[in-house]
């Protein structure tokens, strides 16, 4: 199939003309976005009268919408870009949109996974071969990056998170879009447009539990929530999704404070504004709309420029402006921010951008994609724990026990695009660093969530000779992502009994991890001797965790969301505010402080942590100067060397605590990380210049600003094991 080059039917006009040229139901038309069903030439139309008639749509409506849902395939979205334009009156492209979250058929780890490299360059790299392989499938717009803040792992989509703080998670936040857009969008056609979401503070949903109320303090969501979705709009990023969360009692999907009043005139964002799926009509449930006009009437109001798949506007708009409770000046404005995407992607000049079924065959997962993906996924994993077992050595025999033993599932949630076939497997991965193959032995052991003694049988045999077993462990992809909320964080009943009785084998034994969220690893942290942590790692995992159990690449993950000591201390982060009777204090009750009398205050795991075949000491932790003013900056420097037998990367983390505030402040705050990569002996001074600016926070009246007073900055390894430094700020 040759790619055509340039709409089949008419000429490019400005697009101030096409506005006025359409009629008022052309432009409500606009602001629909349908699912792929519903247009013809699209692979899995069927009888698209269904979904139509199922939404409550006309044909008309369809033939002038402005956007698609879940569509890719070069050939697929020609088709339906070509019909499209023979039947649209003025010749308006339209916008393909689609999840490409972390990846597109290359899949790379899941986001929580590459937070956990601590590597922006690597989360840029990532997104850029994820654009490159949609763009030229013939995808415009993906949903993507999410920055939500995240500090409940019950809630299933932290996976598409890069953690619990907002100093890091505004640096992904820039990197996913400088990767996704790059720096000229009109330019490039191997880049997507980016939509940052969701917005805001869908992460702080009560309970771990998806779509649910959020209530907080408008100074809670300015110093935590909010700063990651601010860096992915200062970095440029064309488009924001609303939240299905409430804001200050307001859904954020009708919410014209937080989207006229703060994101539009506040921050000055002037881009395009869509719903989350269903949102627009999901505000009769809220309880602030009686009825689909009111819904329309309010999410207008508040600035959403596209309703995905209700058809709220399509249905009363019209009437609303008709009767003057809506002003076609909003219509207007939302049409021409659409219209200017459009334009800015180029899709007036070609409407088939950069689809090409010839060059896709080339591009999508070729293998300069996977090995990018492999190496990410080495970076991203994080070894827990390792009692020596670790690296394993290829003249071992080796039993690879567990559900996920030769499983596919290691891509994750919002992978739709990738394929569990072409993932090798842990188990043939490890067998391939093996001097003899038959030094490997495999065996199930369990379901993910079942129990059969035959399996066990099975595994008993396998284990029998070993010298060491590897157990494949963790959560089927369902098991997290969106709706994929849990209440019990443990690994299932049937693995925990697999750990037991493998444990009780008297053999050493290695776990690894596949999941999408923060554990509660009792019954396996205790049982194993080594924890590598490897999320959902994506299409080249099973190679990628190879590489790291027999040390041909050095763990060096870092946890960015801490592993609960229970489900119970949840939300559980480090940046959290001490109380006025924090445990541990010098004057502390034994009974009658902030604490559990059953578990510790503390995670298993804390934010930062992570360990490596190297082991680094740090030494010389020294500040440049006691005081800082806002005209001189003072610097933190500590000597790190690496005291251990291979070369490794350390990152080191620079936290600060502002020892009385205005209001209360966190006991530390990540201000600052270097990755530094040593040669066994090699030692090496690390500097951090610490600057007024960061220092600053938002007080009871929001005004932004530091005080002057006592501070403590803290140097080290992750967010517990550090040196403290007092200084003072004087202004």
């Amino acid at each position: 199939m040759s790619t055509p080059t340039s709409s089949p039917l008419r000429e490019k006009l400005p697009l101030h003309v096409y506005l006025e040229r359409m009629t008022l139901e052309e432009k409500i038309a606009q602001l629909i976005q349908l699912a792929v069903p519903f247009f013809e030439g699209a692979t899995d139309a069927g009888q698209i009268t269904g979904p139509m008639a199922s939404l409550g749509i006309t044909e008309e409506t369809v033939r002038n919408a402005g956007s698609v849902l879940g569509m890719a395939g070069a050939q697929e979205t020609i088709r339906v870009q070509r019909t499209h334009l023979e039947r649209n009156r003025l010749g308006i492209p339209l916008l393909m949109m689609a999840d490409i979250v972390h990846g597109f058929k290359t899949i790379f780890p899941v986001p929580l996974a590459i937070g956990c490299s601590w590597n922006p360059e690597l989360a840029e790299r990532s997104a850029q071969i994820a654009a490159k392989e949609a763009s030229v499938s013939g995808v415009h717009v993906t949903f993507a990056p999410m920055v939500d803040l995240v500090r409940d792992p019950r809630w299933g989509r932290v996976m598409e998170s890069t953690g619990e703080d907002p100093y890091l998670n505004s640096e992904f936040a820039r990197a996913f879009v400088r990767g996704f857009q790059g720096t000229d969008l009109s330019g490039d056609p191997d880049r997507v447009a980016a939509c940052v979401k969701h917005f805001a503070a869908y992460g702080a949903a009560e309970a771990g539990r998806d779509y649910n109320t959020v209530d907080m303090s408008p100074r809670q969501l300015r110093e935590f929530y909010l700063p990651a979705y601010k860096a992915a709009l200062d970095e440029g990023c064309e488009m924001v999704m609303t939240s299905f969360n409430t804001v200050d009692g307001i859904p954020a999907t009708g919410n014209a404070p937080l989207m006229r009043q703060l994101l539009r005139e506040e921050w000055g964002f002037g881009g395009v504004l869509i719903s989350d799926w269903g949102a627009v009509k999901e505000l009769i449930a809220h309880g602030i709309a009686a009825d689909e006009s009111e819904a329309a009437l309010k999410a207008i109001r508040a600035g959403v420029d596209i309703e995905m798949m209700t058809a709220c506007y399509a249905h009363h708009l019209a009437e609303l402006i008709g009767s003057g409770e809506v002003d076609e000046a909003l219509v207007d404005e939302a049409v021409m921010r659409i219209l200017q995407l459009k334009e800015k992607l180029g899709l007036f000049d070609n409407p088939y951008r950069a689809a090409d079924p010839e060059r896709e065959k080339e591009i999508v997962f070729c293998d300069e994609h996977r090995a990018a993906a492999r190496e990410i996924a080495r970076k991203s994993g994080v070894l827990l724990k390792n009692d020596g077992v670790l690296p394993l050595k290829p003249t071992q025999r080796i039993a690879v026990v567990g559900p996920f033993a030769r499983s596919g599932d290691l891509l994750g949630p919002w992978s739709w695009t990738g394929s569990q076939d072409a993932v090798v497997r842990l188990a043939d991965a490890i067998g391939g660093k093996l001097s003899a193959p038959a030094g490997l032995t495999v065996a199930e052991g369990c379901g993910i969530e079942t129990w059969a003694e035959e399996q066990w049988t099975e595994a008993a045999a396998a284990a029998r000779d070993a010298d060491v077993i590897v157990l494949a462990l963790g959560e089927h992809s369902d098991m997290s992502g969106e709706a994929g909320c849990r209440a019990d964080i443990r690994l299932p009943g049937a693995q925990l009994e697999l750990v037991r009785r493998v444990h009780a084998l008297g053999k050493p034994v290695v776990a690894v991890l596949f999941n999408g969220r923060p554990l509660d690893l009792h019954g396996v942290f205790d049982e194993a001797n080594a924890v590598l942590e490897a999320w959902f790692p994506g299409s080249e995992g099973g190679l990628a965790v190879a590489d790291l159990l027999f040390g041909d690449a050095n763990p060096s993950g870092r946890l960015t969301m801490s592993f609960p000591f229970s489900v119970g201390q949840v939300p559980v982060y480090y940046n959290a505010f001490n109380t006025g009777r924090p445990q541990g204090a010098p004057d502390a009750q034994v009974r009658y402080v902030s604490q559990y009398l059953d578990i510790p205050n503390e995670p298993l795991l804390p934010f930062g942590f992570g360990l490596s075949y190297a082991t680094f000491e740090y030494a010389d932790a020294k500040l440049s100067a006691e005081t800082m003013t806002p005209e001189q900056p003072i610097s933190v420097s500590v000597r790190v060397t690496n005291t251990g037998a291979v070369a490794g990367i350390e990152t080191v983390q620079l936290y600060v605590r502002d020892v009385s505030g205005e209001v209360v402040r966190p006991v530390k705050e990540l201000k600052a990380f270097r990755q530094i990569e040593l040669q066994p002996g090699e030692s090496q001074v690390v500097v951090f210049e610490l600057r007024e600016e960061q220092l600053r926070y938002y007080h009871s009246d929001l005004s932004h600003s530091s005080d002057a007073g006592a501070f403590v900055a803290f140097v080290g390894a992750n967010s517990r094991d550090n040196v403290s430094l007092p200084f003072r700020l004087v202004k």
